[in-house]
């Protein structure tokens, strides 16, 4: 098996047994947790960094196999 495919088997085989053991009440604070961190505006921020980030080299890498 590929490795990504064997990390992304434990994952969901990890949320899973969370999901089961923890109910819907516990789900629910985890899923809110995860927004409120996502939607952080600081996080926003770094995203939007990451990105352009990512473009600069992106665009330097392209540039230098010309």
């Amino acid at each position: 098996m590929r490795p990504r495919f064997l990390a992304i088997l434990v994952i969901a085989l990890i949320a899973y047994v969370l999901g089961t053991r923890a109910g819907r009440e516990r789900y629910e604070q985890m899923k809110n947790a995860v927004t409120s961190f996502w939607n952080d505006p600081s996080m926003q921020k770094a995203l939007d960094e990451a990105k352009k980030n990512a473009q600069k080299a992106r665009k330097a890498a392209t540039k230098n196999l010309r």
